[in-house]
């Protein structure tokens, strides 16, 4: 019971911006921590939806609507997974080595492919947000909490035994390897099955968006693992905002 407690308190530090100070931190911890982003990302895309329905309330432009979510959402992690997904942008667009690649992910500033990727992870998840609000208010919370569950789930994913890590230091270190098979798939089941009433007259949309998120996550981490040896923290950064803006846009569909 007390790992699973420390696992909660560090899942929810790792993503959002809860001021929760971690227990313990060690790679069982860091295990559970991990195995529990889905349902951290179900619960946040859930207080979306309610930001969301919210502004549609107040009679709120859908765009505007889609932006202040999105911009909401980016508050509510401290924008680290944009940062993540900029830091590894950069790195494997200057086609350096791995070891002058995973500098380029050490460094501050951020470069030209970094910008267009942030542009986009903002811009893909207004749009669609935007488009879902036209949808009934069951429909319009389970697209959200979907997909910010997807992106969730591709960090599980991520870090399942098997998946190394590329520096010996840093929060790649602490959890890669560390979740089991089983508890990645219970947790993509999960947010899955969340995903049914997200279309209406759709049930099998909501379910295709999740997979389709964790795919491109899947692919991007073994881009990564062949490019930079393993994952980093920036890496399942990256992998929580494509796999997020991937699920955004197939779950918006019509």
């Amino acid at each position: 019971m007390g790992e699973l407690l420390a696992g909660v308190r560090l899942a929810l530090t790792t993503f959002t911006v809860a001021p929760l100070r971690p227990a313990r931190v060690d790679r069982h911890v860091a295990g559970v921590a991990m195995g529990l982003a889905p349902a951290v990302g179900l619960a946040l895309g859930a207080a979306l939806a309610g930001v969301a329905l919210t502004l549609r309330a107040l009679g709120a432009p859908a765009l505007l609507a889609g932006l202040l979510v999105t911009a909401t959402s980016a508050a509510l992690t401290r924008g680290l997974h944009l940062d993540g997904l900029a830091d590894t942008v950069d790195a494997l667009g200057s086609y350096r080595d791995r070891e002058r690649a995973l500098d380029i992910m050490k460094r501050p500033d951020i470069g030209p492919f970094g910008v267009v990727a942030v542009v986009l992870a903002l811009l893909v998840p207004a749009v669609a947000t935007a488009a879902l609000l036209g949808r009934p208010w069951p429909a319009l919370v389970c697209g959200l909490a979907a997909a910010t569950g997807s992106g969730r789930s591709a960090a599980a994913w991520a870090c399942r035994r098997g998946v190394p890590a590329a520096r010996p230091d840093g929060l790649g270190a602490l959890v890669a390897g560390t979740v089991p098979g089983w508890a990645a798939a219970v947790g993509l089941t999960a947010v899955a099955a969340a995903a049914v009433p997200a279309v209406p007259g759709r049930p099998w949309q909501g379910p295709v968006a999740v997979l389709a998120g964790l795919a491109a996550a899947l692919l991007l981490t073994r881009h990564a693992v062949r490019r930079f040896g393993g994952v980093t923290g920036d890496v399942l950064g990256a992998c929580v905002e494509v796999a997020a803006a991937t699920a955004y846009v197939a779950v918006s569909l019509t």
